[in-house]
C-alpha cells in the first residue's frame, strides 16, 4: 500500500523512507516528550495563579486566552478533576 504524502521525485521519495526508518518506534518517545514540554508551558504560564512566583508572569498574560482551552485537559492529565484556580472555571 502506497503512503499518500509520500513525493514522486525518486530523491525525495528515498529522503522520506529513510526519515519514516528512523522514526519508527521512536514516535511515542516523541509524543510524550512534546506533551511534557507543553506541561510545562502551561505551568509556567499558569503558576503564579497556583501560588508559584513567576518572574515572566507580565510576558505570558497575553497568552491566557490562546492557552485556557488547552488548560482543561492538562489539569485532567495532572489528575485533578477540577480546574484548580477559582477565578478559571473549565469543568
Amino acid at each position: 500500500m502506497s503512503d499518500p504524502d509520500e513525493p514522486r521525485n525518486p530523491i525525495a521519495r528515498w529522503l522520506y523512507r529513510y526519515d519514516r526508518m528512523l522514526r519508527l518506534g521512536h514516535e511515542a518517545e516523541v509524543i510524550r516528550e512534546l506533551r511534557d514540554e507543553d506541561d510545562l508551558f502551561l505551568f509556567m504560564c499558569f503558576s503564579e495563579m497556583l501560588g508559584v512566583p513567576n518572574p515572566v508572569s507580565y510576558h505570558t498574560l497575553e497568552l491566557y486566552p490562546l492557552i485556557i482551552e488547552e488548560f482543561h485537559e492538562w489539569h485532567r492529565r495532572m489528575g485533578m478533576e477540577h480546574s484548580p484556580l477559582d477565578h478559571i472555571r473549565c469543568c
